[in-house]
């Protein structure tokens, strides 16, 4: 956000991303998800961690060429490094929203060949793409030409019954060969057919093990494991074998995760920002952009959690649910909210 409240990512003022591109860029990243990780999420998400590498919604080819971009792809200062997820299977189509995602301060440009939902699959794009290796390297091969920041794939263990390593191999060898630098492996398969979205997150089993021999098989590429990763432990463990780690749903509903990020997994000295120092400073946020006519409930969705666990949560859960979606309601809401937390009283 600049001084006068503009949200930073417009091409003239596009900032430049701050992040190395090193081992170390991808090794603790928050997933892409759809009505979750948009820029309100992102900001509060930054303010817990300096150093986490975090990811638009996907956003489709065609909602980037034709539509508003300044409300898909606006994004403020501080979420450096962030990177721009796509969705599409047209070469040239990437390429062209690769260079707007860089034009407009993007650190990086990641392909969606994971997500399983039917509407995805009718754009064929997806997870249905792991079928046709050979067009997701030359997507790939088309972003790399037309960009010079990293490109990388986010994709499943396999799809339907092609779900062999040497399939999976396959599919890794030719994007990597096409230039793709970071793979990001959700460890489970996607059926295409008979699941949801929300259960291909949980039925297909995790197959941590599949990702590290691909470990084994690519050393020379930086692999990142996704899928079913709840807390900082866990993710210590997996940085024995891979190179990153890429945590969903857990930093969504419990954001205050990501507080001991930087002292853990980056070995970065320093106290984090406490629960009460994050939520002045979000609320403070939120009185900025309710001014610029952002309703407030898709400001206050992204605090939901930040308390979980702790003395006075569902009384704060209670209180934004029952008043952040009035027409009339302001960032006030939050700061009675807080009040209803003991940690955050003033006093």
């Amino acid at each position: 956000m600049t001084a006068d409240g503009a949200i930073v990512g417009v091409p003239a003022d596009a900032a430049v991303g701050t992040a190395p591109e090193s081992r170390w860029a991808h090794r603790l990243c928050v997933a892409p998800m759809m009505a979750c990780t948009d820029r309100h999420d992102r900001y509060l998400l930054r303010l817990l961690s300096r150093r986490a590498r975090l990811y638009t919604e996907m956003i489709t080819t065609g909602a980037i060429l034709f539509g508003d971009r300044r409300r898909l792809l606006g994004f403020d200062a501080s979420e450096h490094p962030v990177a721009l997820q796509l969705g599409g299977s047209q070469p040239a189509d990437l390429a062209r929203c690769a260079v707007i995602g860089e034009q407009w301060g993007y650190d990086e440009i990641n392909m969606n060949v994971g997500c399983p939902s039917d509407r995805v699959q009718s754009g064929r794009f997806g997870a249905c793409l792991m079928a046709e290796p050979q067009l997701v390297a030359d997507c790939v091969a088309a972003m790399k030409e037309a960009v010079s920041i990293p490109v990388t794939v986010k994709t499943r263990i396999g799809v339907d019954d092609s779900d062999s390593f040497e399939e999976l191999c396959r599919f890794i060898t030719a994007v990597t060969d096409a230039g793709c630098e970071v793979v990001i492996i959700h460890a489970r398969k996607a059926w295409l057919q008979g699941l949801s979205p929300k259960q291909n997150r949980s039925l297909p089993p995790l197959r941590y093990e599949v990702v590290y021999r691909v470990k084994q098989e690519f050393p020379g590429c930086r692999i990142v494991i996704n899928g079913g990763i709840t807390n900082l432990d866990q993710a210590e463990a997996h940085l024995g074998t891979v190179d990153g780690v890429m945590i969903g749903r857990e930093a969504y509903a419990n954001p205050y995760l990501l507080a001991e990020v930087d002292r853990r997994i980056y070995g970065v000295p320093g106290e984090p920002l406490t629960r009460r120092q994050a939520l002045r400073a979000y609320a403070c946020y939120a009185e900025r952009e309710s001014a610029r006519g952002v309703r407030l409930t898709a400001l206050t969705r992204h605090v939901i959690g930040l308390f979980r666990g702790r003395p006075g949560a569902r009384a704060w859960r209670r209180h934004l649910s029952e008043h952040a979606h009035r027409p009339d309601a302001t960032a006030e809401v939050i700061w009675r909210a807080a009040q209803l937390v003991p940690e955050c009283r003033v006093g």
